[in-house]
């Protein structure tokens, strides 16, 4: 006798970057019972170690399957992340920008390429749903991190794919995009998610015992305010510190 209890559970692509944010939303997703596959991109990417962190997200979430897929964007450059420019340290929203505009770490299209390559695999894998930590409030100010860009992206995606155009749409999904780092942070604690095992920081520095977060870059430093601000105790080791 079929059952509710008997029905496949929905699938949902998650972008795992291994940052807080990405964890967060993988955990959502788990909450609201989805069989997540994890989807993490490595386009060779300064901060690296990120890819560790993605690997023991993916594994603390319990994910149904986890695809690393290689994709040299370094072979673009345009972006501290990708090319030989220094990562700016002047504080969030300064970026080194004298006009506080979008700072040099903005990969270009970087979530409009992410995106894509998550609906192949979406749709490849029968999910319809697309979900992606992109925040408009406590961020670097990317283009591609907007609710307009979400909107529109959804919108093609309806428009690009056989499901799509036959009436078995995608939606993405973004749990964060109204959320403080703050928010963010303390979700982290309520989905019981060890903020510890993820990694932030854009500017990761060499230690005798692994990477260290570099404590200074925009994503360090809005990572530190969200805890912060949250009430939460900062799981970053950070360098320069002791080992805890």
């Amino acid at each position: 006798m079929s059952t509710a209890a008997s029905q496949p559970r929905e699938k949902a692509v998650v972008l795992v970057s291994g940052g807080l944010d990405s964890m967060v939303v993988a955990g959502l997703a788990r909450e609201a019972g989805r069989d997540v596959c994890a989807l993490t991109i490595d386009y060779n990417q300064r901060h690296r170690v990120e890819l560790e962190a993605a690997a023991r997200v993916a594994a603390a979430i319990g994910v149904e399957r986890h695809i690393v897929l290689p994709l040299d964007l370094t072979r673009f450059g345009g972006s501290a992340l990708t090319a030989d420019i220094a990562v700016p340290k002047e504080g969030v929203g300064l970026d080194g920008a004298s006009d506080g505009g979008i700072p040099v770490t903005y990969v270009p299209a970087r979530n409009t390429i992410f995106l894509s390559l998550a609906l192949g695999f979406a749709e490849a894998c029968g999910a319809r749903s697309i979900w992606i930590g992109v925040n408009a409030l406590d961020y670097s100010g990317y283009p591609d991190c907007r609710p307009e860009f979400v909107r529109a992206f959804q919108d093609l995606a309806n428009l690009a794919t056989k499901a799509g155009v036959e009436g078995d749409r995608f939606r993405v999904e973004t749990p964060l995009l109204h959320m403080t780092k703050a928010d963010i942070a303390a979700e982290a604690a309520r989905l019981r998610l060890d903020a510890g095992i993820s990694w932030s920081c854009y500017d990761p520095v060499p230690t005798d015992d692994g990477a260290r977060a570099c404590g200074t870059c925009d994503a360090c430093r809005l990572r530190a305010k969200g805890f912060t601000e949250a009430g939460l105790p900062d799981p970053t080791l950070y360098a320069g510190e002791a080992p805890r």
